[in-house]
């Protein structure tokens, strides 16, 4: 049974779509065994209590230093005997100890097709404002490898998703959200079966 821990900081419905897609049998051998949230009031955390998930706080707020919090997150990926970590909506840069300490086991989803709106300063809304403002026809999405880039590890899976005449910001954000959800999901399993194969 592989362990995932998913790092989270905002609503977490990426978090929801990875325990739907393990309690429905989609993602299989595996089970989340703790969610680490750099924001204290995510409602990530209420969604990982309602499934019994082990929830932990590691924040700028009560690990202000960048180092230390490092170290506290690799020590509770360590004692929950992780896996495979999975980044979902989670809004801070790992250090590079972290990525090496997980190398080719960390991944991360971006609302947008990579190579296309991302790296520093492309998240959340911003994307999506910015793929508007371009006048693109087509956006979507991806889960790539983390490396110690932004955004620039190699890529596992990605779906495109219609730009449409009168999308806003917010509208085209939930429907990105929507391939995310089933792109992740489907990218677990990829990643599972790679990691069960070493």
């Amino acid at each position: 049974m592989l362990r995932i821990s998913v790092l989270v900081s905002g609503g977490g419905t990426n978090l929801q779509a990875v325990i739907d897609g393990i309690e429905s049998g989609f993602i299989k051998n595996a089970r989340i065994g703790l969610v680490i949230s750099s924001n204290p009031n995510a409602y990530s955390l209420k969604r990982a209590k309602k499934h019994n998930i082990k929830t932990v706080i590691i924040g700028k707020t009560n690990y202000p230093e960048q180092e230390v919090r490092t170290k506290a997150i690799i020590a509770a990926l360590h004692d929950a005997k992780t896996d495979l970590v999975i980044l979902a909506g989670y809004m801070s840069i790992l250090d590079q100890s972290l990525v090496e300490a997980y190398r080719g086991r960390i991944i991360n989803i971006h609302p947008s097709l990579i190579p296309q709106f991302c790296g520093p300063g492309f998240y959340g809304k911003r994307v999506h404002e910015s793929v508007l403002a371009s006048g693109a026809s087509e956006t979507g999405a991806t889960v790539h490898y983390v490396d110690e880039g932004v955004d620039t590890g190699p890529i596992i899976l990605q779906e495109k998703v219609p730009v449409l005449e009168g999308d806003t910001a917010d509208i085209l954000a939930d429907r990105v959200l929507e391939t995310e959800h089933k792109i992740l999901a489907e990218a677990v399993n990829i990643v599972i079966a790679s990691i069960q194969q070493e």
